[in-house]
């Protein structure tokens, strides 16, 4: 066993970055971020990337590493985030998971297949197919090849039934088997939450959605969007983003834009949540304010001391 790997975790909003960066100091340890959107360059107001300033006070992976065009998922990140791991326990630091994205952190703790890599010429095929066919043709003909797979998928979800043809074609194995193989884990994970009343989480929300606003939202999406990125990219497909690009085009009003994005953060958070509390082994700290951050930090470092002895 390398160690404990230490794991912050909790929806959007509830105070993750400012209470990591407080526990990475206090430890010498180095922030490994679990948040599938921040690893993109240029989507800095809407993730709530962590800032320069804060990067320089601690070291950050997968923040500001792929371009938007670049598709990146939670396999990938779990296999290179093992890795980063290792390196960090070598050079006898503290390594510190922080983030939101539930399928990433299971993915680098509990060490799920993650696949072998895209093959282009196999993914325009079957994208050609599921243009002229359409889905249900190849739900059916996933059907055919890995069952198990094709009775959790609903037609609505073409890339995971497109990756799960590409899989069975690159290694002639269903990926419902492949799943089953899991990668070594060779540390201890200690998941700790911050846990919010959702009254006070939501208006939370409601102030960092205005916060992004006032910090410049919609002139970092005129920018991707001038620069050529489409809110068809899977980096793009995401709360903030989507919204902007619509009142951009002049399909909704400001206002309307605003309460859309607040109300879709809010159900991302219920989402987020659902995740987190299906998984017993995470420690729920209690917050109810920003001036706790501190106090809560104090509690994961000593939480972290007592479980490293």
């Amino acid at each position: 066993m390398s160690g404990i790997l230490l794991c912050i975790v909790g929806p959007t909003a509830s105070g993750k970055t400012l209470v990591a960066l407080d526990v990475a100091k206090s430890l010498d340890g180095e922030i490994i971020s679990a948040d599938s959107r921040q690893v993109y360059k240029y989507l800095d107001v809407g993730t709530a990337k962590p800032s320069i300033e804060q990067r320089r006070q601690v070291r950050h992976y997968f923040v500001d590493e792929l371009d938007p065009s670049e598709d990146f998922n939670a396999g990938e990140f779990g296999k290179r985030g093992r890795d980063i791991v290792e390196d960090i326990f070598r050079r006898k630091k503290v390594p510190l998971v922080v983030g939101g994205s539930g399928l990433y952190v299971q993915s680098l703790i509990d060490g799920f297949f993650e696949g072998p890599p895209r093959d282009g010429e196999i993914r325009e095929r079957l994208y050609r197919q599921l243009e002229e066919a359409g889905v249900e043709a190849l739900l059916q003909k996933l059907k055919t090849v890995d069952p198990a797979s094709a009775n959790k998928m609903l037609p609505s979800n073409t890339r995971r039934i497109i990756r799960a043809l590409e899989v069975y074609e690159i290694t002639g194995s269903p990926i419902s088997a492949l799943q089953e193989q899991k990668a070594e884990i060779t540390f201890t994970p200690l998941l700790v939450g911050l846990s919010w009343d959702r009254k006070l989480l939501y208006a939370r929300i409601n102030e960092r959605v205005d916060s992004m606003l006032q910090a410049g939202l919609i002139e970092e999406v005129r920018k991707l969007k001038n620069m050529g990125y489409t809110e068809r990219l899977n980096s793009l497909q995401t709360v903030g983003y989507q919204e902007a690009f619509r009142y951009l085009r002049g399909e909704i009003d400001y206002d309307t834009m605003v309460e859309l994005i607040k109300r879709n953060s809010r159900r991302f958070a219920k989402r987020q949540l659902t995740w987190f509390r299906r998984d017993k082994r995470i420690h729920w700290i209690a917050v109810k304010r920003e001036m706790d951050f501190p106090t809560v930090a104090k509690s994961i470092v000593k939480m972290y001391k007592s479980s490293s002895h």
